[in-house]
């Protein structure tokens, strides 16, 4: 624009040519900043519109003003060859530029406000994902804390001993949840390693429970969101309970063509246990957690027949 401006013909002989082009270039470049740094914030993006409007008009009058004073004052150095253009800016040509400045401005200023909206809106969703992925774990927390110190409540009136490997156990508990699970992925091994304790810590307390934990590929490496498997094994330990015929939790874990699967059977009591209102928190909780982390890459799939209850669980790393 201002290229365009410096080689617009003027009808005053030089330099006072020179110096008319490049008044009027300052003009415009005062009327193009002050719409977007000053009119655009104080009215336009604070719906003030008739105000807007009354500011863009106002600003082209003085710039108008100034420019038709300007080239009066500058008459004596005239061009005689082309003295009908010497009676100042032609009013429609002058809209038309301020118009097309003004909306150059506006775009602009618009487009600046959607990106900065656009990343505030991105960290905005990415902090409410994390705090509420936080509130979701420690909901799960406390949940299997109070299981596990109720495990050791029964057994220090039956069995001090045993008791005694609960609460050792459960220090190795709690240094998992402290450190490993902090960060926003531990290792498949090691979640592994803290479900088998968990299995062979409830097997302390209870006879006929068969445990088996099975794996397949190439699991060392292999990283996943903390916390998410123990809530379908600590649902498979609380509902299949049966102190007549035994009860099981079979384990396995694969991975292959960049997918993990993680299946969990359980055996289920010949009596069904009554619902707890409650007792479906967990599960609606992982399953929260799994479209936050793992949106579109998760098959979550269970199967509840007679016998036996069975969640698999498919996440693309």
């Amino acid at each position: 624009m201002g290229i365009v401006l410096m080689n617009v013909n003027t009808v005053h002989v030089e330099p006072f040519g020179l110096y008319t082009r490049v008044i009027f270039f300052f003009m415009l470049i005062f009327l193009f900043y002050t719409n977007m740094y000053w009119l655009i914030p104080q009215f336009l993006f604070k719906n003030k519109y008739s105000l807007y409007i009354t500011g863009i008009l106002i600003c082209m009058g003085i710039v108008y003003l100034i420019v038709f004073t300007i080239m009066t004052e500058l008459k004596p150095y005239v061009d005689f060859r082309d003295v009908e253009r010497a009676k100042g800016p032609s009013v429609v040509p002058f809209i038309f530029l301020v118009a097309v400045l003004v909306a150059a401005s506006t775009a602009i200023k618009l487009f600046q406000r959607w990106l900065t909206d656009s990343e505030r809106i991105n960290e905005l969703e990415k902090i409410t994902m994390q705090a509420e992925l936080e509130q979701l774990k420690n909901q799960i927390n406390p949940h299997f804390l109070f299981n596990m110190l109720n495990n050791a409540n029964v057994l220090v009136q039956k069995d001090p001993e045993k008791a005694s490997q609960v609460l050792i156990k459960l220090s190795d508990f709690l240094r998992y949840q402290l450190y490993d699970c902090a960060r926003a992925k531990v290792l498949l091994t090691a979640d592994i390693h803290f479900l088998s304790d968990f299995l062979n810590l409830e097997k302390i307390r209870r006879d006929n429970f068969e445990i088996v934990i099975s794996k397949q590929g190439e699991l060392s490496g292999v990283q996943i969101a903390p916390l998410l498997l123990i809530t379908f094994v600590e649902n498979a330990v609380k509902h299949n309970m049966d102190a007549e015929n035994g009860s099981c939790v079979h384990l396995h874990f694969q991975v292959e063509n960049n997918w993990m699967e993680f299946k969990c059977v359980n055996s289920k009591p010949g009596i069904p246990a009554e619902k707890n209102e409650n007792g479906g928190l967990g599960l609606t909780n992982v399953k929260r957690r799994l479209e936050l982390l793992y949106p579109s890459k998760h098959i979550l799939l269970i199967e509840d027949k007679a016998k036996f209850y069975t969640v698999i669980l498919k996440i693309k790393l």
